[in-house]
C-alpha cells in the first residue's frame, strides 16, 4: 500500500508540473502576444546599410525557440544567413541608395573563416564600386578584426582596441574523473587520428591527434594572416599578433593605441564620434539624436531583394551535427534532410542539385540516409555539386560522396573519414556503493551490453568488427567517388582532419570556389547558361506560427550583448567551458551508437549561442553531478 500511495504522489506530482508549465506558456505567449508590435520598416529613402551583427553568421540560422519568450529566458544572440548577407552586400554595389556600408560588430561573436572571408570578399566589391565600409567595435577579436580589415575606416573605442588571439587552444579531459567514479568507458574505433573518444580514455591529446591539430591550426592561422595582410596591407599584424606585450608596452599599455600605431585601425572614438562620421557620408536620420545617421535596415533590405524560389537548380543545405530523426533547420537530421529532398525531386522540375555542407558529422545512420537520398536524385539523372563550407568533415564527408565534383576554400576543414562507437558501463560506480550484479545467460550476447554489470568480450569483439566493417564501407564510397583504390584513401583517410588546401592536393576536393561556383558548375552539367541558373533552396517553408516566434524573439533579442572587454570576454569562455563539459557528459550517458563525427571540427565554425535559459539548465545540471 506504502509503494502505491508513493507512485500516486509521483503521478499527482508529475500531472501538477505539467499544468503548472502549460500555463506558464499560454500566459507568457499571451502576454508577448498582446504587448508585441511590430517594428515600423524604416522609412528612409537613402542611408547607410547597416550591419548590426549582434550574433554569429552561420550557414542556416535554427528556428526560434518558444521559451526564448518566456521571462527570464534572457537575451538571445541573433544568427544571420551568410548568404543573405552577401546578397545583400552584393546588391548595395549598384544601389544609390546606398551611401555607405556599416558594420557595427560590437555584439559579433564569430562565423567561421571561411564565411567571414567570403563576407570579406563582398565588402572588396563594394570597396572597389567605390563604396565606403566604415567599421567599429570596442574590442575587435580575430573574427571581428577580420571583417573589420576589409574595411575603409575601422574604428575603435579608444577604452578598446585589438585582440588577436590566433588558433588554437585547449579541451577538456576526464580519463582521471571517469576513473574516480568508477566509469568503464568502451571505446569501438577505427582511425589513428579519430580523437572524438579521446577526452573520455585519455588525460591528454595523443601525438597523433596533436600532431594533426597543431597542422590544422597553422594552416588555418596562416590564411587568416594571409587574407588581413591583403585587405590591410599597412598593418603590421604579423608583429602585433607575434608580440603583444611589446605592442601595449610600446603604447603605455593602451591597448587601442597600440592597435592604431601598428596600423590595425585607423581611428579611435566612441560609438557617438563613430555615428557622426557614417552621418557625414550617409547623411543625417530625422531625430536629432547625437551619433545617430541615416540607416538602411538590413533585414528589410534582405527581404525586399530576396528572389523567389522558383529556380532549376536544387539547394540542399546539411548544416550543424547530423543527427537521427527529425530536427528544424540549422541540425541536419537525417530524416528531415531526407524527406525534404525527395519531396523536392517529386514535386518540382529540377535539373542538378548542389549539396551546401557545413557539418563536422554525427550520426553514421542519419549520413547514410542523407546520401541515399542523394543518391536518388543521381540515380534520376541530376548533376550532383558539392559546396563545402566552414566545415565538412566525417559524416560531412559522407553525404558528399556522390558528388561529380567538390568545390570547397582553403579554409575549409574536411575529411576526418573514421568511425567510432563509445559505451560507458557502470559496473566500478555501483561497486563503490556496494551494488553488484549476477543473472544467468543463455548466449553469449544475453543481456548486452550491461551497462550495471559490464560488457561481456564477445560483445566487445562484435562492435568493433561492425565499427571496422562501416569504416570500410565508407573508404570505399570516398575511394568510388574519388576514383581512386581503397589503400590510397586509407592512407589518407585513418580519422585525419585536413585544410581545404591540403584536401585538394590529395584529391579529396576538386577546386576552389564557394556556393555560387557550385551553382554555376551544376548548370554547365545540366546544359543550362549559369548566367539564367536560379537556385531552389531546399528547405521547411516556415508557417506563420513559426515566423511570429521569430519576429519575438528577435524583437527580445534587442538587449542582447556580447562582453566588450577582455575579462568579461573570458568569463564568457569559461561558462562556454562548463557547459561544453555537461555536454560531453551527456554525449558519453546518452549518445551510443556508431558515429562518423570530428571533434577538431567543432571549435571551427560559427560557436553556437546559448540563452540564459540554458545556462540556468546547464548549471543546475553541474550542480547535480558535483552533489
Amino acid at each position: 500500500m506504502a509503494f502505491v500511495k508513493g507512485a500516486w504522489r509521483i503521478l499527482v506530482a508529475i500531472k501538477d508540473g505539467l499544468v503548472l508549465l502549460f500555463l506558464l506558456l499560454f500566459f507568457g505567449a499571451l502576454y508577448a502576444a498582446l504587448s508585441f508590435s511590430p517594428k515600423p520598416a524604416a522609412s528612409v529613402s537613402a542611408g547607410a546599410l547597416l550591419l548590426d551583427l549582434d550574433g554569429t553568421i552561420v550557414e542556416q540560422p535554427a528556428e526560434a525557440d518558444p521559451f526564448s519568450l518566456l521571462p527570464g529566458s534572457g537575451p538571445r544572440m541573433k544568427e544571420y544567413r551568410l548568404s543573405d548577407i552577401v546578397a545583400a552586400l552584393e546588391a548595395a554595389k549598384t544601389d544609390a541608395k546606398v551611401k555607405a556600408v556599416v558594420l557595427d560588430l560590437d555584439g559579433f561573436m564569430g562565423g567561421g573563416q571561411v564565411a567571414i572571408a567570403r563576407v570579406g570578399e563582398a565588402l572588396d566589391g563594394l570597396r572597389a564600386a567605390k563604396k565606403p565600409v566604415l567599421a567599429y567595435a570596442t574590442l575587435y577579436t580575430d573574427d571581428s578584426y577580420q571583417l573589420a580589415a576589409h574595411a575603409s575606416e575601422a574604428w575603435s573605442d579608444p577604452l578598446g582596441g585589438v585582440a588577436i588571439m590566433g588558433r588554437g587552444g585547449s579541451g577538456l579531459y576526464y580519463k582521471g574523473l571517469i576513473d574516480k567514479l568508477g566509469v568503464n568507458t568502451h571505446v569501438y574505433r577505427v582511425g589513428t587520428y579519430k580523437s572524438f573518444v579521446e577526452p573520455y580514455i585519455r588525460a591528454n591529446q595523443s601525438p597523433e591527434a596533436k600532431q594533426a591539430s597543431q597542422a590544422l591550426a597553422d594552416v588555418l592561422w596562416r590564411n587568416w594572416q594571409d587574407d588581413v595582410a591583403k585587405a590591410r596591407p599597412k598593418a603590421k599584424i604579423v608583429a602585433y599578433a607575434a608580440d603583444p606585450v611589446a605592442a601595449a608596452r610600446a603604447a603605455g599599455g593602451d591597448m587601442a593605441k597600440a592597435a592604431l600605431s601598428a596600423g590595425l585601425i585607423d581611428k579611435l572614438g566612441d560609438a557617438t564620434a563613430f555615428g557622426a562620421r557614417v552621418a557625414e557620408i550617409a547623411g543625417e536620420p530625422s531625430d536629432a539624436k547625437a551619433g545617430a545617421f541615416a540607416k538602411i535596415d538590413l533585414a528589410a533590405y534582405v527581404k525586399a531583394r530576396k528572389p523567389a524560389n522558383d529556380g532549376q537548380i536544387g539547394v540542399l543545405t546539411i548544416a550543424g551535427e547530423i543527427v537521427d530523426g527529425e530536427a528544424g533547420p540549422g541540425t541536419a537530421a537525417g530524416d528531415t534532410i531526407s524527406d525534404l529532398l525527395l519531396t523536392a525531386l517529386q514535386e518540382k522540375d529540377l535539373k542538378a542539385l548542389v549539396v551546401r555542407v557545413d557539418s563536422p558529422g554525427g550520426s553514421v545512420m542519419a549520413s547514410e540516409k542523407i546520401r541515399s537520398a542523394i543518391m536518388t536524385a543521381k540515380a534520376d539523372g541530376l548533376p550532383v555539386v558539392v559546396s563545402m563550407g566552414n566545415v565538412a568533415a566525417s559524416g560531412g564527408y559522407w553525404v558528399s560522396t556522390p558528388a561529380d565534383m567538390i568545390f570547397a576554400e582553403p579554409d575549409t576543414i574536411t575529411g576526418s573519414i573514421g568511425v567510432f562507437g563509445i559505451l560507458p558501463s557502470f559496473e566500478g560506480t555501483l561497486a563503490k556503493m556496494g551494488v553488484t550484479t549476477d543473472g544467468v545467460a543463455t548466449t553469449p550476447l544475453s543481456g548486452q551490453p550491461d551497462l550495471a554489470g559490464g560488457t561481456s568480450p564477445q560483445f566487445d569483439a562484435i562492435m568493433q568488427m561492425g565499427v571496422e566493417d562501416i569504416y570500410r564501407r565508407f573508404v570505399g564510397l570516398v575511394a568510388q567517388s574519388r576514383r581512386k583504390t581503397p589503400e590510397q584513401i586509407d592512407a589518407i583517410a585513418q580519422g585525419r582532419v585536413w585544410d581545404g588546401g591540403t584536401a585538394r592536393q590529395n584529391g579529396l576536393v576538386d577546386r576552389f570556389g564557394g556556393l555560387e561556383d557550385a551553382i554555376a558548375e551544376a548548370a554547365r552539367r545540366a546544359k543550362i547558361d549559369p548566367k539564367s541558373a536560379r537556385a531552389y533552396r531546399i528547405e521547411k517553408t516556415p508557417d506563420k506560427w513559426t515566423e511570429w516566434i521569430e519576429a519575438m524573439a528577435e524583437r527580445n533579442s534587442d538587449d542582447a550583448n556580447a562582453p566588450r572587454d577582455m575579462l568579461a570576454r573570458q568569463a564568457m569562455v569559461q561558462r562556454g567551458w562548463a557547459m561544453q563539459a555537461v555536454a560531453d557528459v551527456k554525449a558519453l550517458v546518452m549518445g551510443a551508437g556508431v558515429r562518423a563525427d570530428c571533434l577538431e571540427c567543432r571549435g571551427y565554425g560559427a560557436p553556437r549561442t546559448r540563452n540564459a535559459a540554458e545556462e540556468r539548465g546547464v548549471m543546475a545540471m553541474l550542480a547535480g553531478l558535483w552533489r
